[in-house]
């Protein structure tokens, strides 16, 4: 296997869908970077959603994820309540204009992953699909434990 040319064709094709995905954000005068969105797409699907839950689940740094949030709840997507189960954080909850955003960004997503699979079948869909769960799975195993095995060396 040429590893210089998966290298290759994994980057080409996550600059490829976030140029796709970039463009009808822009052609839709949406004004959020794709940060906000992806910190907005965990506060509407994250239950009993918070700082500490996106910065985890998006691997960032909090206080990277802070000031988003702050720009989110500045921009009314998101608002912020006291947590009953911990009063050093705050559940995070999306605003009506904030789901409805969302909506907008789904279809939009829906679109460039139109424009990048058009001619692709089903099955080769699903395969995708398979492989691409399966590399990201490998990822994140990679993350949490380093010096695991490899099954095909």
């Amino acid at each position: 296997m040429n590893i210089s040319s998966l290298n290759e064709a994994l980057h080409q094709l996550l600059h490829a869908y976030k140029r796709q995905l970039s463009s009808n954000i822009r052609k839709h005068q949406i004004a959020l970077p794709i940060t906000h969105i992806r910190v907005l797409k965990g506060v509407v699907r994250l239950p009993d959603c918070t700082a500490r839950a996106i910065a985890q689940r998006m691997g960032q740094d909090k206080s990277r994820i802070t000031r988003v949030l702050n720009d989110l709840v500045q921009e009314e997507l998101i608002e912020r309540s006291d947590n009953p189960d911990d009063r050093r954080s705050q559940l995070l909850t999306p605003t009506s204009a904030g789901k409805e955003m969302l909506e907008k960004i789904s279809v939009l997503e829906e679109e460039a992953a139109a424009c990048l699979t058009d001619g692709l079948s089903a099955d080769e869909l699903a395969t995708f699909l398979r492989i691409a769960t399966t590399m990201t799975a490998n990822a994140t195993d990679h993350e949490t434990d380093p010096h695991r095995n490899h099954k095909h060396e």
